[in-house]
């Protein structure tokens, strides 16, 4: 889909991006990280995309912050992929060429990237993975438990569709396949729905996007009949958006619970209005601490001992030190003891004049 003049444009910011890093590169790398970095810190930070707002408004942020308490003097080169895995290797490949000490990924296409994985391995430069299990001799694993958090997502939408959840079907709207962990969502899902919902229509997609979800959506209502659906599993909150719009467009005037993740802005705000039944709410700060405190410590010749006290395995790799954060299940009744209360946002922020009404009839004021 990129236009050759979106190409070219690409291709001219990765080569500014070059000399960029080269005049902030931090000297001879370190032997596979096993001596003690001398001078300032450079840890490349890499996101995946800002489709899903919580990358650039919270993940980038924290971990910027974390990384300069940690390694007071150290630069972070930041570099967002935009949903490019092509554009993702060129970045890890300018990330190498620049001697950066550690990188912290945040993964496009968790296989294809793999080989650019190798490639820092064997350039003396660890590799931290970021939200997504990427492939390759990764050195360690931030995220969140992927499979319970598709669990609470299907507790959820059971807890909402109560006794009627055998009284129609419910719409399956899975993430992206090349995120390994939309797989382990769905799987936590299934886990919890399989024989106690009839799973009328089911889609996986090829990326976050909220018109995928529209158009599958739309299809869905036409395949199954808008009187036969009594919920949706949506994967995330961008997705939820796309759903819940395309059951307003096809005149479905009472909505049906529909699940999300991510805790947006837009989703707290659906959910304060009855549009959305939930959302998974992850706390970045841990998680975003955690890739800082990994990496800071591999570019200093450290070992992960203090900090994962788990491990997980890949398809190609085992025994990967991890931190896997706990989950919350966000809905209109615990707004004000999750996402307010960690400051996520504030009621102000919520609370606009299209919603007052609403944040009033909870309490939230």
């Amino acid at each position: 889909m990129n236009s050759p003049v979106r190409r070219a444009a690409m291709a001219a910011a990765a080569a500014a991006t070059a000399v960029s890093l080269a005049a902030c590169g931090s000297g001879e790398p370190d032997d596979k990280g096993d001596e003690p970095k001398k001078g300032p810190l450079n840890i490349g930070l890499l996101l995946p995309e800002k489709e899903t707002a919580r990358y650039e408004k919270f993940d980038r942020p924290l971990i910027e912050e974390r990384i300069k308490e940690l390694a007071p003097g150290a630069t972070v080169t930041y570099l967002n992929a935009e949903q490019d895995a092509t554009e993702q290797k060129r970045q890890v490949n300018l990330l190498i060429a620049a001697q950066v000490d550690a990188i912290i990924l945040g993964a496009v296409d968790t296989w294809t990237i793999s080989s650019s994985v190798e490639k820092a391995e064997d350039e003396g430069i660890p590799v931290v993975a970021f939200d997504r299990l990427a492939e390759g001799p990764i050195d360690g694993y931030a995220s969140f438990d992927n499979e319970e958090v598709g669990r609470v997502q299907g507790k959820a939408l059971l807890e909402a569709l109560g006794g009627t959840a055998k009284d129609g079907r419910i719409v399956m709207m899975n993430g992206a396949i090349t995120d390994p962990n939309a797989q382990l969502f769905k799987k936590g899902a299934h886990s919890v729905l399989d024989g106690k919902v009839d799973i009328g229509k089911e889609y996986d997609t090829r990326e976050w996007k909220p018109e995928n979800a529209y158009n599958n959506m739309e299809a869905a209502a036409t395949a199954i009949g808008t009187d036969r659906i009594i919920g949706v599993y949506s994967a995330n909150d961008g997705m939820a958006g796309g759903v819940i719009d395309a059951l307003k467009a096809v005149g479905v005037s009472k909505l049906p619970p529909v699940t999300g993740q991510d805790a947006e802005l837009a989703a707290v705000q659906r959910i304060v209005a009855g549009e959305q039944f939930m959302s998974v709410y992850k706390p970045y700060a841990p998680e975003a601490a955690a890739a800082a405190e990994m990496a800071v410590a591999l570019a200093n010749g450290e070992k992960l001992d203090s900090i994962a006290k788990s491990e997980v395995d890949s398809p190609t790799k085992a025994g990967i030190p991890s931190v896997l954060v706990p989950v919350v299940s966000l809905t209109k009744d615990n707004i004000d003891d999750t996402v307010v209360k960690d400051g996520v946002y504030t009621v102000a922020e919520i609370c606009t004049p299209k919603y007052r009404s609403a944040c009033e009839a909870l309490g939230l004021e």
